[in-house]
């Protein structure tokens, strides 16, 4: 592939705003068309970046061509488009969470399997700077034995759509950042309050290290620190702060730190949303060159059985094991 890649965009909300701005930017790719179900949401989105706008995927992918759809939907409504555009047999980047089902997910990745078909996941945490540092950190030795890691994540949000929202659409963030860097857990118990808007997981990793996952969503996007992360090892420790804001490292016994933090023209390694576009830096080349996407869409089917796990430790109150396969089956507590 040597021209820019045709890429189409399904989805005309606010995260679908970031897709169509990276992909505009970018060199290695054109924008094509952007699809919602609401045609006049289409139209101002396509006016503003100089494409085509579209109501009817079907339309679109024989209008347009494209080399990769990006897909951000609402999170309760990826299943049945997600199966449409797999089924048209054109590679895929998709939002998280995956889908709110195993079955669902499942199914996705059978067929896409069976398509041999580019399916990708944005979980973009692991491309901020100070995820980056961590990730080169801990696989440099420099932490040693992994003790144990914390990831606290909190602001507004409603569980209202779904019983477990909170968990399954937000904290897949933290599980799946969380094996990113520390490897697979294989044991979860939880702690949630009434209608699991507020959530506490206890962790046991395969490397022996243990760990905590909270997250809210009675808390606030506005506060300091609403995100944080902390691994520790027997030779030093690690913190990150708000995701993109701020990394440390300290080796066990020292006073002094080292400490990353954007510089005044470095404004992209400072924001959240071009934490996108690294992810983009990275997927794109491996589209290209036909070979796997960085992040699969399975990591979004294991954060979903991780979920579940964990609800299902909620619901009966015990220690419950997660398989290294994790294609084991597990009750669905949800409809």
């Amino acid at each position: 592939m040597s021209a820019p890649a045709r890429v189409a965009i399904v989805g005309a909300g606010q995260w679908g705003e970031q897709h169509i701005r990276a992909f505009s930017s970018r060199d290695d790719s054109r924008v094509v068309g952007v699809f919602s179900r609401d045609l006049a949401r289409a139209e101002q989105r396509a006016t503003r970046w100089s494409t085509q706008p579209y109501d009817d995927l079907g339309r679109m992918i024989d209008e347009t061509g494209p080399d990769l759809i990006s897909v951000c939907l609402p999170n309760t409504e990826h299943y049945a488009p997600t199966l449409e555009l797999i089924e048209h047999g054109i590679p895929l980047l998709v939002e998280k969470p995956l889908v709110f089902h195993l079955d669902e997910a499942d199914r996705l990745l059978d067929e896409a399997r069976a398509r041999n078909l580019f399916f990708a996941i944005n979980f973009n945490h692991r491309y901020a700077e100070p995820v980056v540092r961590a990730k080169h950190d801990i696989d440099a030795g420099k932490l040693g034995n992994l003790s144990f890691a914390t990831w606290r994540f909190g602001g507004e949000g409603t569980s209202v759509h779904h019983p477990y929202a909170n968990l399954i659409e937000t904290q897949c963030h933290g599980i799946d950042l969380l094996e990113h860097l520390l490897g697979p857990i294989d044991a979860v118990s939880a702690e949630m309050t009434r209608g699991a808007s507020t959530l506490v997981v206890a962790a046991h990793f395969a490397c022996g290290a243990v760990g905590s996952l909270v997250g809210s969503y009675d808390s606030s996007y506005a506060y300091p620190r609403t995100h944080h992360v902390e691994i520790n090892g027997d030779a030093g420790r690690l913190l990150i702060d708000d995701t993109t804001r701020r990394y440390e490292f300290s080796a066990a016994g020292s006073e002094a730190r080292t400490v990353w933090e954007a510089g005044y023209f470095n404004d992209r390694r400072r924001s959240f949303h071009e934490t996108f576009d690294a992810h983009l830096d990275a997927l794109m080349p491996a589209l290209r060159a036909g070979a796997a996407p960085p992040v699969h869409a399975e990591s979004g089917r294991r954060a979903l059985e991780v979920a579940y796990r964990i609800i299902d430790a909620f619901e009966t109150e015990r220690r419950v094991v997660v398989p290294a396969n994790c294609h084991e089956s597990v009750s669905e507590f949800l409809p």
